[in-house]
């Protein structure tokens, strides 16, 4: 039996409706794929400015991860160049402390097949840390700033990266070395994925 082509595979993913008793509103599963893109962005789930407009990272959040990447929007959202897949497809919801976990069951049933479908891929960006548990399970170090810190044992193909909430202005105060040690070798690396 032939593999389903990659269209058919997306809209599939963008009617799915696994989770959606579950979901604060309609689904509305956010992805931006390509089989010639040769950047994966996994990050966690879309806010609730990114379920409104169907576009991946297009909040503060977006803005700031672009910054990091020295990559204008023509690029970042050129599908052929970057694809992006978050653990969860859809908005989860508030919680206490910002947004609720992504749904666990997208990457479970999307992940493998629309990885199968990107074959280009040179560097993959683990964004935050749900796609870091899942991506580097034994490698992920005690916490995000330990993994973050160790990013040069996941190269040259992979960098994890802590996600660029404004939440996380904190983080970024008190882990510097994120910008001067992590953020030259991350823009050299998307250069080099790109070429």
């Amino acid at each position: 039996m032939p593999q389903e082509t990659l269209d058919a595979l997306l809209a599939r993913v963008r009617a799915c409706r696994h989770c959606a008793d579950r979901l604060p509103g309609e689904p509305r599963p956010v992805v931006q794929i390509h089989q010639a893109a040769r950047i994966l962005l996994i990050g966690q789930a879309p806010g609730t400015r990114v379920h409104q407009t169907g576009i991946p990272w297009d909040d503060l959040s977006g803005r700031l991860l672009r910054n990091w990447l020295a990559m204008d929007e023509s690029v970042f959202y050129d599908p052929t160049r970057v694809a992006m897949m978050p653990m969860g497809f859809c908005y989860p919801g508030k919680g206490k402390g910002g947004d609720l976990p992504p749904q666990p069951e997208c990457a479970a049933l999307w992940h493998a097949a629309l990885l199968d479908r990107m074959p280009g891929i040179r560097l993959t960006l683990v964004i935050g840390q749900y796609a870091q548990r899942h991506y580097l399970g034994e490698r992920f170090g005690r916490n995000l700033t330990e993994t973050v810190r160790a990013f040069r044992d996941h190269l040259p193909t992979l960098i994890p990266l802590p996600h660029p909430s404004p939440r996380n202005g904190r983080w970024l105060v008190r882990n510097r070395w994120f910008e001067l040690e992590v953020l030259p070798v991350l823009k050299d690396r998307v250069h080099l994925a790109l070429a």
